[in-house]
């Protein structure tokens, strides 16, 4: 057990928001109580103390989409793509065919260290490695318990890679499942992953929907990131992208949909009658020059509408800054986006990672899972219940996070990672990069 203490306390709880002098008492994953730094400290007085310094205390950052394997393009000379086909083509669709089962290891140390460092504590990965399927998210997997972060995580079935790729994508996904369910631990759980309807033919989505038949899992896949995933999708089969994938029984209340870009009106309402989850990533559309995906209207609707980065960064409070200006940008509105943005990332997020973890998450009340960060943001303007989500935007980076905590366990202190060697480590990535970048 310990306290963490005189802080800004932001709890993201509707009960009680914010305290000027906030303190949480930990008790092994969970948070066992939190009040004021004084009515704590004089509780238990015999507890080990964590002094905030007056910075912000906060949950966790949860990112509903990621690409770990990515983190191993950063500064990769490519070549010059002028759609976005041609970026997966050129790019993605190359480093999925080159990685080793030692790349995705160290692609997963990279950046879960990242994910630490920018005080996101739970991720929804959505993996990819033609040369490497077998034991990917096992690997993966052992990482993400090395370093105690949180994660649910799926591979990427597609017809693109032939025939005996696509049965071990699809045995991937059904034996990491299946191993999550076996060891009920919050810590690690999975999905199915599909790429997107235009790499899916009808008999593989046949398959996959008999796969995961009993097994309580959703699909994590693109939906119409590019619009060239639409004209794909009724040039060959008729229809719109969400409602081949409704066709198949493939949407529900543990679906996440990614992206949902190029939708129309009413595949939008099939994802609401669905009840799924749709997640945007501002920063990847924006740099692959795909579109800006239409959340006001997702939220207006009542669709769960969730926050993530596509790989393109760990960095959760960069995305919420880039979600808010796109939004204002793209309508040409100055007034949207103020509440919706936070409503993605700290409320629909935490709905996401609930249909997948058993206890409460991203928020700090009594019994919910002990995931915390402490940032070093001293505001010099007031801040209190009603304007902290503004001190975040304009006030908050990723680098700004001192402290992380997750699953009641110190993972970073005073910027100094504890649960690995960041420097040898690290030194290992460089190296497993630049010769996979030769072999591409």
């Amino acid at each position: 057990m310990f306290i963490v203490g005189n802080g800004r306390m932001i709890t993201q709880s509707k009960s009680n928001p914010y305290l000027e002098d906030g303190a949480i008492v930990i008790k092994d994953n969970l948070i066992h109580e939190i009040g004021s730094t004084e009515h704590i400290k004089s509780k238990y007085p015999d507890v080990e103390f964590m002094d905030a310094k007056r910075r912000i205390i906060m949950p966790g950052m949860i990112n509903t989409h990621m690409h770990i394997y990515s983190s191993f393009a950063r500064g990769m000379n490519t070549e010059e793509s002028k759609n976005f086909v041609e970026i997966l083509e050129k790019l993605w669709w190359k480093l999925d065919k080159t990685i080793t089962l030692e790349d995705v290891k160290y692609s997963a140390y990279a950046t879960y260290i990242d994910c630490i460092r920018n005080g996101t504590t739970t991720i929804f990965d959505h993996h990819a490695s033609e040369g490497a399927v077998k034991n990917s998210l096992f690997t993966i997997a052992e990482v993400a318990k090395e370093l105690n972060v949180r994660s649910n995580l799926c591979y990427e079935v597609t017809d693109r890679d032939g025939e005996q790729i696509l049965e071990e994508a699809i045995e991937e996904n059904i034996n990491f499942i299946k191993y999550t369910k076996e060891n009920k631990d919050d810590m690690l759980t999975a999905m199915f992953g599909l790429h997107a309807s235009m790499t899916l033919s009808d008999d593989t989505l046949k398959k996959c929907n008999q796969a995961i038949e009993g097994l309580d899992a959703g699909f994590h896949v693109h939906v119409a990131e590019g619009i060239e995933d639409q004209f794909d999708t009724l040039k060959k089969y008729g229809k719109r992208v969400v409602e081949r994938y409704n066709d198949y029984n493939m949407l529900s209340d543990k679906t996440i949909a990614v992206h949902g870009i190029h939708t129309n009106k009413r595949e939008l309402e099939i994802l609401k009658e669905t009840n799924s989850n749709v997640v945007h990533n501002p920063e990847s559309n924006m740099g692959n020059a795909v579109g800006a995906a239409p959340i006001i209207k997702m939220i207006e609707m009542g669709i769960n509408l969730g926050l993530g980065t596509d790989g393109f960064t760990a960095d959760m409070f960069e995305s919420m800054k880039v979600a808010n200006l796109l939004a204002k940008h793209h309508l040409c509105d100055p007034r949207v986006a103020w509440s919706e943005v936070p409503t993605m990332l700290f409320a629909n997020n935490r709905k996401i990672a609930e249909k997948y973890i058993s206890k409460p998450i991203g928020t700090l009340e009594k019994g919910a899972l002990a995931d915390v960060i402490v940032i070093d943001y001293i505001p010099h303007t007031p801040i209190n219940k009603n304007n902290y989500n503004a001190h975040i935007l304009f006030g908050i980076m990723g680098r700004s996070v001192d402290t992380t905590i997750i699953n009641g366990k110190i993972v970073m202190k005073e910027r100094e990672i504890l649960v690995a060697d960041e420097h040898k480590i690290l030194q290992k990535s460089r190296n497993l990069a630049k010769n996979m970048w030769s072999r591409i």
